[in-house]
């Protein structure tokens, strides 16, 4: 059985190599099971099987990690590589958007400004 742990330090070519051999191998099982093959070659299907998924993910984790690293620096991000969020979360106003103020609204504060401080006589 492979580990994942143990996946993430080969290289991309290490990791198609293996998937390769485990694919081949799943294969030889399928053979084996249709023909009439032992009990101990069925059950191995169900190992291989995982440790094909086990590779594939850290393959596809080891490709998105490189694209990050290449999208780093630029002004768009791929929208895979953006954050999930909500579809609302992400369609809301940002800070400085909610911030900004009409021309009317900031000649109004400007005529009534709301932080005047009046003295209050004490009874």
């Amino acid at each position: 059985m492979v580990k994942a742990y143990e996946l993430r330090g080969s290289t991309k070519e290490d990791l198609l190599k293996m998937l390769g051999e485990q694919r081949k191998e799943l294969s030889e099982l399928a053979v084996a099971k249709v023909t009439g093959g032992a009990a101990s070659k069925i059950a191995k299907i169900k190992s291989v099987r995982k440790n094909i998924a086990r590779i594939l993910t850290v393959h596809n984790q080891q490709q998105k990690d490189g694209l990050r690293k290449a999208a780093a620096g630029s002004k768009y991000l791929p929208k895979d590589l953006r954050a999930k969020k909500t579809r609302a979360m992400r369609r809301a106003l940002t800070k400085t958007e909610r911030a900004q103020k009409t021309l009317k609204q900031k000649k109004k504060m400007a005529a009534f400004p709301t932080n005047t401080k009046y003295a209050v006589k004490s009874a």
